[in-house]
């Protein structure tokens, strides 16, 4: 979502851009392989051992190099600090120098840029950033790496690759999570022993769901119905939007665009919007919601569950506090805790076609290697070996000896008996690397775990890990032709972008409040005209030749 200190700072990013392209010239770092340097001559025919000892190996000789987390909130814990990197560092040779934001991120990037001091490697969201800083000619392209360092390439695939190539046909960008298979945490969790003791009726239709949310309030007045997690944020609100339509993502939402036919249209006029809402602002006013969905912090949201005074909670990952509220609550009765639903659905439509979430086959974010770097090439491999499955197997699980020993036919780590007994342990060492991981290989993570949980009792297997398999995997949606679709934020599509933003943020934030269904109507029919105003039909034209643009590209066109 795009914020106004983003937008205002971005003009003042592309102006200090013109000055990055000099970066390379003065950095010894420039062996990016970009077209436009003269063609040198044909080198002499060498042998195939001369070869392959161009290749970086690893370990060989020590790497160093800086990384910048484009983010207000990220922090990167010292590199070295925890079993898992001491052990990178130790073996590999590998030493990485954190640049923090220091909480304003874009500041902190406009700053680097203008002191031509980039650092060799920055994550951050795919978009804009990225491709102003390709465009002014500060990254490297990965091209002529892909085939000597092959984890990334094998493991995301052609499609995924095309996907993230820039406009100028190269490969910038390093991903974050990539997949070819679903997952994902969004979806619905229940209290047990309150469903319990209500005799556990039926939870299939968003009928259903209104009685049971009705039955909560009545009998326990102290305990939340219905927990949309940060509503401000969408979540939960995003959650019920799935449940009133087969085949409607949240990822519509958050696009303000809805498919019809080869069009993106209004997300205001969208029936199924306005039939969520609707019911969103029922729950709401009947106090079957939350009273501060739109004010409460994450840390109140937790709090709610751990202590069991949430009845239903709905969210893009209800399974992180789930899983910790389950554990919570059965340490004082083993009946308690939290399972997970299938998600609700309007009476008459297919369950199977109802989604709470989205992924796409490029993850999260992506690493950028720039200009400024000694050893682009290096840096590259290090990330293909970090994606790869020795890799993942280190910065997931530890070194190996611990929490697993030796692999199977697969490469999948071999997990000892202290990975179960010692969940305490393991789960410090496992949360100290959560952000050190830049390049999650989400498949071979995924079916690492899947493996060695198939192979315990339901009772022993990790609650996360279960729900995913039975329900939240298979409940996601690919909205990867749905992704990228956002324009430049100093674009006159992105300034409009901006403008709906907020008239669609006040809109919902109010209907929420409305006193009856057609008062929702009434303020989402001001809102589709407010945004038709400030230019919503180029916007949605822009978008709807982007989206075709991604199914060309998908289907290798």
């Amino acid at each position: 979502m795009w914020n106004s200190k983003k937008n205002r700072t971005s003009s003042a990013l592309t102006l200090l851009l013109a000055s990055v392209i000099g970066i390379a010239g003065c950095s010894g770092g420039g062996n990016g392989g970009t077209t436009d340097t003269p063609e040198a001559e044909p080198a002499p025919e060498t042998t195939n051992e001369e070869t392959t000892s161009t290749n970086f190996e690893l370990g060989a000789e020590p790497l160093n190099f800086s990384f910048y987390g484009n983010y207000d909130w990220y922090t990167m814990p010292q590199w070295g600090g925890d079993e898992a990197s001491k052990w990178i560092k130790e073996n590999k040779k590998v030493d990485i120098t954190a640049i923090n934001s220091g909480g304003n991120a874009a500041q902190k990037l406009n700053t680097m840029i203008a002191s031509s001091e980039l650092p060799d490697v920055i994550w951050t969201d795919r978009g804009a950033d990225v491709e102003r800083l390709r465009a002014a000619g500060a990254l490297v392209p990965f091209d002529e790496y892909l085939d000597k360092y092959p984890n990334l390439k094998e493991w995301a695939g052609e499609e995924t690759l095309n996907m993230l190539r820039s406009s100028d046909g190269k490969l910038y960008q390093f991903p974050n999570w990539y997949t070819s298979q679903p997952n994902g945490n969004a979806g619905y969790i229940v209290n047990q022993k309150i469903y319990t003791e209500l005799g556990e009726p039926k939870l299939e239709t968003t009928d259903d769901l209104y009685n049971y949310l009705a039955q909560v309030k009545e009998k326990y007045p102290n305990v939340i119905p219905f927990e949309p997690d940060l509503a401000v944020d969408g979540q939960g609100l995003d959650v019920l939007y799935g449940a009133f339509g087969e085949d409607h993502p949240p990822a519509f939402v958050s696009n303000r665009a809805v498919p019809d036919g080869d069009q993106l249209t209004s997300i205001f006029t969208d029936p199924v919007f306005r039939e969520a809402t609707q019911y969103a602002s029922k729950l709401f006013r009947e106090k079957l919601m939350a009273q501060d969905a739109l004010t409460q912090t994450k840390d109140q949201v937790k709090e709610k569950v751990y202590t069991g005074r949430v009845a239903v909670a709905a969210g893009a990952s209800p399974t992180e506090y789930g899983s910790v509220g389950d554990t919570e609550l059965k340490k004082k009765d083993p009946n308690d805790g939290y399972f997970m639903i299938w998600p609700v659905h309007k009476e008459g439509l297919d369950k199977n076609k109802i989604w709470t979430g989205t992924y796409n086959s490029l993850g999260w974010n992506v690493s950028v290697i720039t200009k400024g770097a000694k050893d682009p090439e290096k840096i590259f491999a290090f990330l293909d070996w970090y994606t790869g499955p020795e890799g993942q197997r280190v910065i997931m699980w530890g070194p190996e000896g611990i929490y697993w020993d030796g692999t199977d036919e697969e490469g999948s780590p071999l997990f000892t008996d202290a990975f179960v007994t010692d969940v305490e342990g393991r789960s410090k060492m496992m949360d100290a690397t959560v952000n050190l991981q830049w390049n999650g290989n989400t498949v071979f993570v995924d079916n690492s775990k899947m493996k060695f949980e198939q192979t315990l009792a339901p009772e022993d297997q990790n609650w996360e890990t279960r729900y995913q398999s039975e329900i939240t995997w298979k409940t996601q949606f690919n909205a990867t032709e749905f992704i990228n679709l956002a324009p430049l934020p100093e674009s006159e599509e992105g300034i409009i972008q901006q403008q709906v933003n907020e008239i669609f943020n006040e809109a919902r934030a109010k209907a929420l409040y409305a006193q009856n269904d057609e008062e929702v109507l009434s303020i989402l029919d001001k809102a589709q005209e407010d945004a038709m105003v400030v230019g919503y039909d180029k916007l949605l034209a822009f978008k709807t030749t982007k989206w075709q643009e991604n199914k060309a590209q998908i289907s290798g066109q």
